[in-house]
């Protein structure tokens, strides 16, 4: 039997945290873990839990989201986290990305979205509200201009990992499907998004997607 995906919530709407837990136990992979509306109660939360996701409110009374992941970062708590909320800002969307967060969804997305959002960030993918994604290509509109530039400085291999994180992929399905290690995917992934300017494994995807390098190259690669 597959072992649940164990998740904590961290919204300070009582009604809104239960009625969200409520439907993410409804699939059968998902266990809640703990739930708390307070950033100091979350910290202690993760770190005794340890879940597999977390899904935390942007902005809160006693603080907001991305302070929290960034704290959680400073300590050491390198939890997949996704961030759900009702703001369809630009510029919140770039400060989540930039804290960290593997994912941002809005509240008004359907029930369905966000149990797959969870399962998708429980693989290693980043995931961004489908009204967000205009949104998200604006933040790279600073960098169009050196693309070109910016690309000639990845490796074979390096080009190859782009297409795949193009399509979504997780690093462990990078690795099988390159034959080469999980360790060694994360080394590339560190290195394009340093090359590329960009702060994240969903920059580097619309990147790609947006200069259609979705089509692994061929020929060999180096490691």
């Amino acid at each position: 039997m597959t072992a649940p995906i164990r998740v904590v919530l961290v919204d300070d709407h009582t009604l809104f945290r239960k009625g969200l837990a409520e439907l993410l136990e409804r699939d059968d992979i998902i266990k809640v873990v703990g739930i708390t509306g307070n950033p100091d109660e979350a910290r202690r939360l993760l770190k005794e839990q340890k879940p597999d996701v977390a899904i935390m409110d942007l902005h809160m009374p006693s603080g907001d989201g991305v302070s929290l992941l960034k704290q959680m970062r400073q300590e050491g708590i390198d939890i997949p986290t996704l961030l759900l909320t009702v703001s369809d800002a630009e510029e919140d969307l770039a400060n989540a990305l930039r804290a960290g967060a593997r994912g941002y969804l809005l509240k008004d997305m359907e029930p369905d979205e966000v149990v797959d959002a969870v399962q998708r960030a429980a693989r290693g993918e980043t995931v961004v509200a489908p009204a967000m994604t205009a949104k998200l290509v604006n933040l790279l509109d600073d960098k169009r201009d050196h693309a070109g530039s910016l690309l000639d400085q990845l490796t074979p291999r390096e080009r190859e990992i782009l297409s795949h994180l193009a399509q979504g992929k997780s690093n462990k399905t990078i690795a099988r499907a390159l034959n080469i290690s999980h360790d060694t995917v994360k080394m590339h992934v560190r290195h394009i998004l340093g090359k590329l300017n960009l702060s994240s494994r969903v920059q580097a995807a619309v990147f790609a997607v947006e200069r259609k390098l979705t089509t692994p190259p061929r020929g060999r690669s180096d490691k």
